[in-house]
């Protein structure tokens, strides 16, 4: 993994398509297409989603473009 790929702070949407009988992965903070890659199971989801961030990241640092504000959600994990 890229090492400044460990201070990104993006959502990863992962979901069950019976359409396409594999997992959906989704940046719900990048506009443009919902779905940017999939996996046959979950832990290959994550895998190919980490892939597909770093590739975005990388695509908005060649174009100059700055990378959209990451959406936090406010939780705690403390009791």
């Amino acid at each position: 993994m890229n090492p400044s790929m460990q201070v990104l702070k993006y959502q990863m949407l992962i979901q069950w398509s019976d359409q396409d009988q594999c997992f959906l992965v989704a940046f719900p903070d990048f506009p443009g297409s919902k779905w940017r890659t999939h996996g046959n199971t979950y832990q290959e989801a994550v895998e190919n989603g980490i892939e597909a961030l770093e590739s975005l990241t990388i695509a908005y640092a060649a174009t100059h473009e700055p990378l959209p504000q990451p959406a936090i959600i406010e939780s705690s994990i403390a009791a």
